[in-house]
């Protein structure tokens, strides 16, 4: 069984409908991180039909060249789910690397598409296991069972946060998609986000922001996604082309921050080798390291790496 790939790029992932051909075509040539084509809310009942063979068609077609494909089918709870993932992934299973769960309640429900998955992967004669499993965390039974659900099946690559679904479902006194409720001085949303990192990393799965909904107003998804980012989520999604730029920034280290892992990395694999002493600890300038710095730099390094940046600066041996 192949398995999946946990580390791919999210720091944005953009939501298309998948019954609107004009943004799925405009979709390819923005520089998101994923693609997400939607079958679910973005998709009126009557639309859902066509719109599985229109997700095939741009899949097979379309030039999604550096992006994580993905589609979201509907919930298991609705009619529509099974024959969602038979038609995208019969038709277009090569190229499509995960489908997108939503409104997932208990480990069950992944196991259920796992399976279905499976089913189809060896009727068509493609890779078992190869298709990833994006779980959607929309309401207080699901986040009660998230780390149930973290734990599911091997194709599992990232637990999201549905915030809009999630507040009405626990009658959150609030219209405005992830902002804070008022009369509350606190962030509502702490617990909910850290229950949700806590079953990814717990898991080696990536966590994922769910949508901010108004699309005009950047400097409010700015201060949202910098909010998840600084938890140590690995992303958010974009509703907008003008969310996309601004969430490339925020999950991806700043230059400086970067080039500090690099270094810490290159100066622990020297000052633990024969010929840097086989140190256990070092200095690094004013800065002690040691295994746990390592770790720490490996994070950020890995963060800055996917998101291609390069390094201006190189650990210098130091002179005997």
């Amino acid at each position: 069984m192949t398995t999946v790939n946990r580390l791919r790029p999210r720091r944005s992932c953009l939501a298309v409908p998948g019954s609107n051909p004009r943004f799925l075509e405009k979709a390819q040539g923005l520089p998101a991180d994923q693609v997400f084509l939607d079958l679910e809310d973005a998709c009126a009942p009557l639309a859902k039909p066509e719109a599985r063979h229109t997700i095939v068609k741009f899949l097979n077609e379309g030039d999604w060249t550096g992006k994580t494909r993905v589609v979201r089918v509907n919930d298991w709870t609705t009619e529509w789910t099974y024959r969602d993932v038979v038609t995208v992934v019969e038709g277009a299973g090569q190229n499509l690397d995960c489908i997108m769960l939503p409104k997932v309640q208990n480990a069950e429900q992944v196991v259920a598409l796992d399976l279905l998955l499976t089913q189809i992967e060896k009727t068509m004669g493609f890779e078992v296991g190869k298709i990833g499993i994006e779980a959607q965390i929309e309401n207080a039974q699901g986040l009660n069972n998230v780390n149930a659900i973290a734990e599911a099946s091997p194709r599992i690559e990232t637990i999201i946060f549905g915030p809009a679904d999630f507040m009405a479902s626990i009658n959150m006194k609030s219209l405005v998609v992830g902002e804070q409720p008022p009369g509350y001085p606190a962030d509502a949303y702490h617990y909910i986000l850290m229950k949700i990192l806590m079953a990814a990393r717990a898991n080696n799965l990536q966590a994922i922001d769910g949508p901010y909904l108004q699309i005009r107003n950047v400097e409010g998804y700015r201060a949202v996604a910098q909010r998840a980012a600084a938890l140590g989520f690995d992303g958010k999604w974009v509703l907008h082309p003008g969310q996309v730029e601004a969430s490339n920034e925020i999950f991806s280290p700043s230059q400086e921050d970067y080039d500090h892992a690099e270094l810490i990395l290159d100066a622990y694999d020297y000052y633990t080798s024969e010929a840097g002493g086989k140190k256990g600890s070092a200095m690094l300038g004013d800065e002690m390291i040691d295994e746990a710095s390592r770790k720490m730099a490996l994070v950020v390094s890995g963060k800055g790496r996917a998101a291609g940046m390069q390094r201006t600066s190189k650990f210098e041996i130091p002179e005997a």
